[in-house]
């Protein structure tokens, strides 16, 4: 796999990289994006397939015990995410570059899994106070999974020097163009 063209995006929860990945794929066709498996529920408005693979918790551990999984984690109340190595491998094989947008554990186990064939960005907040708001404003948090979000988010600021980059995004705009520049400079290096 030294070929492959890996592009890890990672935040806490709140930190924008969704919104940022999003626009990368708009705007890069080169681009595929990983699907993350997850036993998590179904939030209104996912599809199957395109935000997530929803795989049953019977489902997700036949796939372990097959070693289907690059990586996998567990929180969040016993959620468990992971990345598929034959979704990868599929879009490697076509050419694509492929981007990740993955919790801070999950991108520091692809980094290690890819080496040097991948560039790590980790998305920060501008302050622990703006990424509570960001969460609250999601709506998709209780008082216990917001506590715990952002106990793990403590940690996973701390994990910010691991990665290639690192992006404060405190206005989505400057945040996204720093971003692009990183993602565009990786792609014309391995084209």
């Amino acid at each position: 796999m030294n070929t492959a063209k890996i592009i890890i995006l990672t935040a806490p929860s709140g930190g924008g990289k969704t919104t940022i990945a999003h626009r990368l794929l708009k705007e890069f066709p080169g681009i595929a994006f990983s699907v993350s498996a997850t036993t998590r529920a179904r939030r209104e408005g996912e599809t199957d397939g395109k935000d997530y693979y929803f795989l049953s918790d019977e489902e997700f551990n036949r796939r372990i015990e097959a070693g289907a999984f690059i990586e996998w984690e567990e929180f969040y109340g016993g959620s468990r995410y992971g990345t598929l190595k034959d979704h990868i491998d599929n879009h490697l094989k076509k050419g694509y570059f492929v981007l990740f947008d993955v919790e801070v554990n999950g991108a520091k186990n692809l980094k290690r899994y890819f080496g040097d064939s991948a560039v790590s960005i980790f998305i920060s907040p501008p302050s622990r106070e703006e990424l509570r708001r960001r969460l609250q404003l999601r709506g998709t948090e209780n008082e216990k999974t917001l506590k715990l979000r952002l106990e793990r988010a403590e940690m996973e600021l701390e994990q910010a020097d691991f990665f290639d980059y690192t992006v404060v995004n405190e206005h989505l705009e400057s945040a996204y163009a720093q971003v692009r520049e990183i993602v565009a400079k990786s792609i014309n290096n391995q084209e």
